[in-house]
């Protein structure tokens, strides 16, 4: 598969980072500020699908500051799911891919400053992924209401009962993943919207990598709105009956 990218070319970063974008206008700009801002060595990927605002004209203007970003432009809006595989190929495909690739929200849920933490648990442990876990001690969530903690909750249960999945908070989206693990499982990644969470980890349970948990405070979105919808809660369902049964 080709991809068009506007942007230098990934050189060679310790960590990759993706950012997956639709209708961030209002974010992308202080997210990317604040991600440079931690002085890594990383390369920032955004994959926008096509918002109708300014978000992909506004990572564009970042990229005239900073030349460690890349901004991959989908015809239309695909999935969470492909959005992240996509992001993964086009990681691994660079002539020196980062060692660690992170994933996360760029609606400011997940907080870059966390990203630190995240990436001394995966050197400490060798994982195939680290979670930025909202329901180990010390993490939490802010800002839901009662029905979508619910919501999270049930899935999590669902995860955890059906396909004896071990984290705590499987569906979190703030992640580091090791490239080791990406590259044995990027051929088996199909997921279209929020179930690639649970793929992931169910791949890294069946190839005997490592998931660790740390804890994270996830906030709200405080602009914009939020992106999960009935179509991608069905996805979650179905894909978790399917993997129970061919299991």
């Amino acid at each position: 598969m080709s991809y068009q990218t506007i942007g230098n070319s990934i050189e060679a970063a310790a960590i990759g980072v993706i950012l997956p974008t639709y209708r961030e206008e209002d974010n992308i700009g202080k997210l990317i500020d604040d991600i440079e801002n931690l002085h890594l060595n990383s390369h920032l990927l955004v994959i926008d699908d096509s918002s109708p605002d300014g978000t992909a004209q506004t990572v564009m203007e970042k990229q005239k500051k900073y030349p460690n970003i890349t901004l991959y432009s989908r015809p239309k809006k695909s999935g969470l799911g492909t959005a992240i595989t996509d992001g993964f190929k086009i990681f691994l495909a660079a002539k020196q891919p980062p060692q660690y690739i992170f994933t996360m929200d760029a609606d400011y849920s997940h907080n870059p400053k966390d990203i630190p933490q995240l990436l001394s648990s995966m050197t400490q442990n060798e994982c195939g992924i680290v979670i930025g876990s909202r329901y180990v001690k010390a993490g939490k969530i802010t800002g839901w209401p009662l029905s979508r903690k619910i919501v999270s909750k049930i899935a999590n249960l669902v995860a955890k009962v059906s396909l004896g999945l071990k984290p705590k908070d499987c569906t979190s989206g703030f992640r580091c993943y090791s490239t080791v693990f990406l590259r044995e499982a990027i051929g088996n990644l199909h997921s279209h919207t929020y179930e690639i969470q649970i793929e992931t980890v169910r791949q890294a349970a069946m190839r005997r990598f490592n998931v660790k948990e740390t804890p994270i405070v996830f906030v709200n979105r405080k602009k914009g709105k939020s992106k999960l919808t009935w179509t991608e809660v069905k996805s979650y369902l179905s894909y978790t009956l399917k993997a129970t049964l061919y299991s």
